[in-house]
C-alpha cells in the first residue's frame, strides 16, 4: 500500500496535531472531575457518550448522579417524548484524560422508568441474580476487524487481496499483521481503566484481531466487554481507522468474526465437573434455535453469513459438540477433557452480539433450566 493510499484510508481528524492537544490535557482541574457517561443506543450495537462535570471524585457508583439524553437522536425515542434516563451501573478509570476522571457505563430507561428496548442488561441482571449461587463465570473472546475510513480492510491492497490465510494468525512481521499499535494501545488502556482484559492475538484473516475479557462473574461480564468495545472505538478514533464487529466483513474464503463464550459454574470447575459440563451441553442441544436468535442483534441473520460450517464454524442449522473441535457449536478444551473439570466454549455468538443476551441465555438454559424455544 502506498503512502497516499494509507493517508486516504484514515480519518481526517487523526491528522490533527496531538501534541497541541496534550498541552490542554495537562491543565489542572481545580478539584473538578470529568465523568463520561457511556450507553448502548437503539441499534443494540452502537455506543454513545457524553461528559458531565462533578465537584469531586466519585468513590463508588452511587456518587454518580443519573442524567438524561435525547433518545430521538439515538434511535430510542420519538421527538415528541424524547427524554431518556441514564442510570450509572459500573465505573471505570478514564484512560483518555486520566485520573481522577471516570468512564461510567449506564443502563437506559424510558420516560416511564422502564428499560429501553435495547437495554438487555436489565433482564440479564435478573437472571444472574437468580443463578448467583451457581457462581457462573464467563470469558468472552471478542474478534474484530480494522477497516480504513473507506471501509476497506486496513493494510489490504487497495484494488486486490492479500495472500491466502495461513501466515496471519498470531503472526509477527510487517507483512503478516496490520494495526498492532492500535491493539497494544487498547490493551494498555483497558488495564488502566480496570477492565478485566486477559489477552489478545492477531486472528486468521489479516487486519482481524481478538481480545479476551474475563473471567468475570455474572453481570460483570457484559459490563466489562461493552466498556472494552467503547475504549477500542475511541482509540481507533485517534488512529483514524474503524473497528467493525461485523460477523462476516469480507465475503469469500476469509474467516468471519465471532465472540466465543467460555462458561462454567462452580460445580463444573470442581473435581468431576465434566459431568455437569456434559449435562449443560445436553440442555443447549435442545435449545439451539433460541440461542441462535439471541446470539446476534438481528435474530440470527448476521450469524447466517458466518456460521456456514466452514472457516472454523459450525452450521447455523445444526447443533454439535466435541473435544478440541473448532468446527463444533460447543468445544470442550482438550485440557478440560483430561482434567474432567473446567469449562466449555460456545462458539456460536457473533462478534456483534450483545454480551448481556449471550450470558443471560447461557444462564437461563444451563442453570435455570428453562426449555422454551
Amino acid at each position: 500500500m502506498s503512502r497516499l493510499q494509507v493517508e486516504m484510508s484514515v480519518a481526517v481528524s487523526s491528522k490533527l496535531n496531538k501534541t497541541v492537544r496534550e498541552q490542554y490535557l495537562k491543565l489542572p482541574q481545580d478539584g473538578k472531575v470529568q465523568v463520561t457517561y457511556v450507553w448502548i443506543d437503539g441499534t443494540g450495537e452502537g455506543l454513545r457518550c457524553k461528559t458531565k462535570t462533578l465537584d469531586s471524585e466519585p468513590r463508588t457508583i452511587k456518587d454518580i448522579p443519573e442524567w438524561n439524553f435525547d433518545g430521538s437522536s439515538t434511535f430510542q425515542a420519538e421527538g415528541s417524548n424524547s427524554d431518556m434516563f441514564l442510570i450509572p451501573v459500573r465505573m471505570f478509570r478514564d484512560p483518555f484524560i486520566l485520573d481522577p476522571n471516570k468512564l461510567v457505563l449506564c443502563e437506559v430507561l424510558k420516560y416511564n422508568r422502564k428499560p429501553a428496548e435495547s437495554n438487555l442488561r436489565h433482564t440479564c441482571n435478573e437472571a444472574m441474580d437468580k443463578a448467583k449461587d451457581a457462581h457462573p463465570w464467563f470469558g468472552l473472546e471478542q474478534e474484530y476487524t480494522l477497516l480504513g475510513i473507506d471501509r476497506h480492510p486496513y493494510g489490504w491492497p487497495q484494488n486486490g487481496f492479500p495472500g491466502p490465510q495461513g501466515p496471519y494468525y498470531c503472526g509477527v512481521g510487517a507483512d503478516k499483521v496490520y494495526g498492532r499499535d492500535i491493539v497494544e494501545a487498547h490493551y494498555k488502556a483497558c488495564l488502566y481503566a480496570g477492565v478485566k482484559i486477559s489477552g489478545t492475538n492477531a486472528e486468521v484473516m489479516p487486519s482481524q484481531w481478538e481480545y479476551q475479557v474475563g473471567p468475570c462473574e455474572g453481570i460483570e461480564m457484559g459490563d466489562h466487554l461493552w466498556i472494552a468495545r467503547y475504549i477500542l472505538h475511541r482509540i481507533c478514533e485517534d488512529f483514524g481507522v474503524v473497528a467493525t464487529f461485523d460477523p462476516k466483513p469480507i465475503t469469500g474464503n476469509w474467516n468471519g468474526a465471532g465472540c466465543h463464550a467460555n462458561f462454567s459454574t462452580e460445580a463444573m470447575r470442581k473435581e468431576g465437573g465434566l459431568q455437569y459440563i456434559e449435562e449443560a451441553i445436553e440442555k443447549l442441544s435442545k435449545r439451539h434455535a433460541y440461542h441462535i436468535r439471541v446470539y446476534d442483534p438481528k435474530g440470527g441473520l448476521d450469524n447466517s453469513r458466518r456460521l456456514t460450517g466452514q472457516h472454523e464454524t459450525s452450521n447455523i442449522h445444526d447443533f454439535s459438540a466435541g473435544v478440541a473441535n473448532r468446527g463444533a457449536s460447543i468445544r470442550i478444551p482438550r485440557q478440560v477433557g483430561q482434567d474432567h473439570c473446567g469449562y466449555f466454549e460456545d462458539r456460536r455468538p457473533a462478534a456483534n452480539c450483545d454480551p448481556y443476551a449471550v450470558t443471560e441465555a447461557l444462564v437461563r438454559t444451563c442453570i435455570l433450566n428453562e426449555t422454551e424455544n
